[in-house]
């Protein structure tokens, strides 16, 4: 009976090793394969880049892959949607001074707090599933607007909202909601 389990650990260890030797070898193949179409690919883009007719091109033939330039080399613009978004909710200099001249000592602080205090007022959509509705993220756009991002962790919606700041005072009026 021994020698019968002792047989069948050493058949499964046998079955084992040889599957994945032949996992490893697929593997590799499709590696090579990927390499392949990625040089192919290269050079397609570099006959569209330098403009030069498809026939005088002829691919290489090297075993050593073709180093691509490194960041320090290459310049990489981001493009200006990509910033806009960081930008957004960040209020500008100018903005924080005409603020500052309106009472408030460190607006976007203050604006964000006097929201999270006030939203019961400002969002009116109801939970669901016995969920409550509550402000989750605020982007205090300029010196007027200010967008609100509410769930109840079911659903969620945005609100646009307009405030006026008088001696420090901040009065909060819903312009626009809307429910995923």
């Amino acid at each position: 009976m021994k020698n019968a389990l002792l047989l069948v650990i050493i058949a499964f260890l046998l079955f084992l090793s040889i599957f994945f030797y032949w996992k490893q070898s697929q593997a590799e193949t499709e590696l090579a394969s990927a390499n392949e179409k990625i040089t192919s690919l290269e050079q397609q883009i570099r006959r569209m880049t330098n403009n030069v007719p498809a026939d005088t091109l002829r691919p290489t033939q090297s075993t050593q892959p073709e180093i691509a330039p490194t960041v320090a080399e290459e310049k990489i613009t981001p493009p200006e949607s990509t910033t806009f978004e960081e930008e957004i909710g960040t209020l500008s200099e100018s903005d924080v001074q005409r603020l500052k001249r309106k009472g408030l000592r460190n607006p976007e602080a203050d604006l964000m707090n006097d929201v999270m205090r006030k939203q019961k007022s400002l969002v009116t959509a109801s939970g669901s599933v016995g969920g409550t509705m509550a402000i989750r993220d605020v982007r205090i756009l300029n010196d007027r607007y200010a967008l609100a991002y509410f769930e109840d962790g079911h659903n969620g919606g945005y609100v646009l909202l307009r405030f006026s700041v008088d001696n420090g005072a901040i009065t909060w009026t819903r312009l626009d909601s809307y429910t995923m």
